[in-house]
């Protein structure tokens, strides 16, 4: 079994699409091709990283995850794309893990 955790930024630019209606947009995509969804929106996790002349640049985010039994690097790939356009981000996180359910 996968966990494939999405981070997306808490807030969008302006010309953006609504971001509850971003967000909602996403939870029914992957409620629709995963059966279901978690999302955690209402406490934004704080990100830092660091710009290309070094800055500590700061983001809030909200992380998405949903559960597959195997992953499908390709649909993930074009997934992260959508994101990133819909968003208007250079890159979206989008990561796996192997995991055990107990």
């Amino acid at each position: 079994m996968f966990l494939i955790e999405i981070y997306l930024p808490a807030a969008t630019p302006p010309s953006a699409e609504n971001p509850k209606e971003a967000f909602r947009a996403v939870r029914l995509e992957l409620t629709e091709k995963f059966g279901g969804v978690t999302a955690f929106l209402r406490a934004p996790a704080a990100g830092l990283w660091q710009d290309p002349q070094g800055n500590v640049q700061r983001d809030e985010i909200v992380i998405f995850e949903v559960m597959a039994k195997r992953l499908d690097r390709k649909w993930w790939a074009e997934y992260r794309k959508t994101l990133e356009k819909r968003f208007q981000q250079e890159s979206i996180l989008v990561h796996a893990s192997l995991i055990e359910t107990l």
